[in-house]
């Protein structure tokens, strides 16, 4: 089809009319943006906007705020995240299946320290007609803070995103029925992905998903 327009877009050269040779590289422009784009639908639109002005801020904090990997703990040289194209088709909805029994691991950070974790439960979603499972792991930080918390690696680990694993947070309520939405355009880098002063937790070969994530946060260093 867009070679029939290019034929005409030769045609219009030999025209000595600049309205007619603009109208029709103007089609083809049209055609193609149509040709390599997207069909969301208003709310999916309305949703890639808010995940766009949530990366915003986020290169806001990072760049500003004194607590920020970048600035607290020996200055690293700030530039805008990285990220995928924000895909609607990577946030999914599911119940938390808890473990039973929860079993109590142990887990390493990137300097090598074990820490333990407790393998609450887990959430599951689809893709591409296949399902797939990430676990939820219950912590305490050294302050007692009681936290839950996904982390995993996918087949672009080591590649596009962080060689470490990336992280997605994960808000616990009481309601057993309740959906949790797992946003993986949510899905962002430990501090030891930007300062080599941090140390994250290290995804076990259980947090493994056999798929290419291509949403989230990629490698911030080259």
């Amino acid at each position: 089809m867009l070679n029939k327009y290019l034929i005409k877009i030769k045609f219009t050269e030999r025209v000595k009319n600049p309205i007619i040779h603009f109208r029709a590289l103007a089609l083809i422009l049209a055609l193609l943006i149509i040709s390599c784009g997207k069909n969301y639908t208003p709310e999916q639109k309305a949703y890639i906007s808010k995940i766009q002005k949530h990366r915003t801020e986020v290169d806001s904090v990072m760049q500003n705020d004194p607590s920020s990997p970048f600035i607290k703990k020996g200055k690293v040289e700030f530039h805008n995240l990285k990220y995928f194209d924000v895909d609607p088709a990577f946030a999914f909805k599911s119940k938390l299946f808890e473990n039973n029994p929860k079993d109590t691991i142990t887990i390493y950070g990137t300097k090598g320290e074990p820490r333990k974790a407790v393998k609450y439960g887990y959430v599951l979603f689809n893709y591409n007609n296949m399902q797939y499972k990430i676990n939820v792991y219950k912590g305490t930080t050294t302050t007692g803070i009681i936290y839950y918390s996904i982390w995993f690696t996918d087949k672009t680990t080591n590649d596009e995103s962080y060689g470490v694993g990336r992280y997605i947070d994960f808000e616990k309520v009481d309601d057993p029925d309740n959906e949790y939405e797992i946003d993986f355009n949510l899905a962002y880098n430990p501090y030891c992905a930007y300062s080599p002063n941090y140390s994250c937790a290290v995804p076990t070969k259980d947090d493994f998903i056999p798929l290419a994530i291509s949403a989230g946060e990629k490698k911030f260093h080259e």
